[in-house]
């Protein structure tokens, strides 16, 4: 029996794109929203998950990360994928382009190219659901921003190729779960981790001293409001490493004892596509 993986987005997504590489023989769900995917992974509607996490040009895809500190479900993956983004019309538009369709996070990473060619920028929930949405409303005087995949897939028009501002740009997909998934060390390995701290001097710098005199790198850190008192925060950490290494696993242990909240979302393979 196939798997069921959800991807976010209509077929044509990047998502979508990610996800036939990593899991090309499973059955592949598409979703309007990410709460939709958390739902069915925590449900057990779906069996495994792909979403975007953080993009090299717009930084953290917030709501991704709000709903993995709320969820029980962990990461078993990181993917990197190239995004090279066209500009995609009807096949049979003769108009002048005026305004173009995307997801807020594709708009923002080829807003050169947008105010270059003086168009309006209509955000979407997906960009694949732009080029679909262009093309069942018959609107010709403007065009989507999605992959080379989706204007294959509904039959349109590319009339630019590699629109982004950057070329060096790739976003980070996390592979989810709700399985207990125990990953073997590979090498190429990393492990996230989400905590708060108290308000209290130096909090967090002996939090992060337990990495460094461990020669631990870490490779990301952010905070998010806790949505639950202003002003207070969780911090998102990545790390260099696997949880099973015995540096990295007794740094956790020891700082577990000095946070309010703790999780650890997974030790993962980082794979490049």
């Amino acid at each position: 029996m196939k798997q069921k993986v959800a991807f976010q987005g209509e077929r044509g997504a990047y998502s979508e794109i990610v996800t036939m590489k990593y899991f090309p023989d499973e059955e592949m769900i598409p979703m309007k929203t990410f709460q939709d995917i958390f739902w069915d992974l925590e449900s057990g509607e779906v069996d495994f998950a792909i979403i975007p996490i953080e993009n090299s040009i717009e930084g953290s895809v917030n709501e991704a990360y709000d709903l993995l500190l709320r969820s029980n479900v962990g990461v078993y993956g990181e993917i990197h994928q190239r995004i090279s983004h066209c500009l995609i019309i009807n096949q049979n538009s003769d108009s002048a382009i005026k305004s173009v369709y995307s997801h807020p996070q594709a708009l923002a990473q080829c807003r050169r190219y947008i105010q270059q060619r003086k168009l309006e920028s209509i955000p979407t929930y997906d960009t694949a659901g732009a080029v679909r949405l262009i093309k069942d409303s018959r609107i010709m005087d403007a065009g989507a921003i999605a992959s080379e995949r989706a204007a294959k897939l509904y039959d349109m028009k590319i009339i630019d190729h590699s629109i982004e501002d950057e070329k060096s740009n790739y976003t980070r997909f996390f592979i989810l779960s709700k399985k207990q998934i125990s990953t073997q060390p590979t090498g190429h390995d990393a492990t996230s981790i989400i905590f708060s701290i108290n308000h209290l001097p130096g909090a967090l710098f002996n939090i992060l001293d337990e990495f460094a005199k461990r020669n631990i790198n870490l490779t990301r850190i952010e905070s998010r409001p806790t949505k639950e008192m202003p002003w207070e925060y969780n911090f998102y950490v990545d790390i260099e490493g696997h949880s099973s290494n015995g540096s990295i696993r007794e740094a956790l242990g020891l700082i577990e004892k000095k946070t309010n909240f703790f999780k650890i979302l997974g030790s993962y393979k980082i794979e490049f596509c």
